[in-house]
């Protein structure tokens, strides 16, 4: 699942006429860089989320001609942010374990990173397997980190502790269903982490890369110049 019905109110101007998943980095829409780390991946088909320009990003879509195919969840009457996005969209999703994907993840892999996380990736010990990245030479991240990371691959969030050395990238594998206990309307999948990390089943890799967190204008132009580097 694609999540890609925010407002992306940090990205103005530049979503002043279209979504943020129609930002363009390096010549290729945001969403295009997601869709085509998924197709690698294997991923054959796609459910994207959209509310804000959505026609405008139906008809991009539409027009790719490459990669998953794509199923449209419709959040135009009310944006349902990350969990509730996931709920809507659990009839279209099969039962199978899922990628979900936020648009604003782009990042040069040195390995094989939706791989690593498939590899982690164990139903019976695990809620949600999460792709991080280390805080530090980040692009477009400016928190003190969300994560540390135990040696079985176990997250707990930072806490109280000033830092952390892991920043959530955008990626994560999870059940179909993960959400469904959610409340009716818009809410985070946040809290559903962290009680997954209470229970120590909150687990995670590691990126070998850079990551660009394309959140607003500045950091789209950090991340091109990245990208040209």
């Amino acid at each position: 699942m694609v999540l890609a019905a925010g407002l992306g109110t940090r990205m103005r101007p530049l979503t002043d006429d279209r979504p943020k998943a129609l930002v363009e980095v390096g010549g290729r829409a945001l969403i295009d860089h997601v869709l085509d780390r998924l197709a690698e991946a294997g991923v054959t088909r796609a459910v994207v989320n959209v509310h804000w320009f959505a026609d405008r990003l139906e008809a991009h879509l539409r027009a790719r001609g490459r990669g998953p195919e794509i199923v449209i969840s419709d959040e135009r009457d009310l944006l349902l942010e990350t969990g509730g996005g996931l709920k809507k969209a659990r009839p279209l999703l099969g039962d199978a374990p899922v990628f979900v994907a936020n648009i604003d993840s782009v990042w040069i892999d040195r390995g094989d990173a939706l791989g690593d996380l498939v590899r982690l990736w164990d139903p019976d010990r695990m809620d949600a397997a999460l792709l991080l990245a280390r805080r530090e030479g980040s692009i477009g991240f400016e928190g003190d980190g969300d994560f540390f990371l135990a040696d079985d691959g176990r997250l707990t969030f930072r806490g109280d502790a000033p830092a952390a050395p892991y920043a959530y990238m955008g990626v994560h594998i999870t059940r179909p269903g993960y959400a469904d206990g959610g409340p009716e309307g818009p809410f985070s999948l946040s809290p559903l982490w962290r009680r997954s990390a209470a229970e120590g089943r909150l687990f995670g890799c590691v990126l070998d890369g850079d990551w660009m967190h394309v959140g607003d204008p500045q950091a789209r132009d950090e991340a091109e110049a990245r990208l040209r580097a």
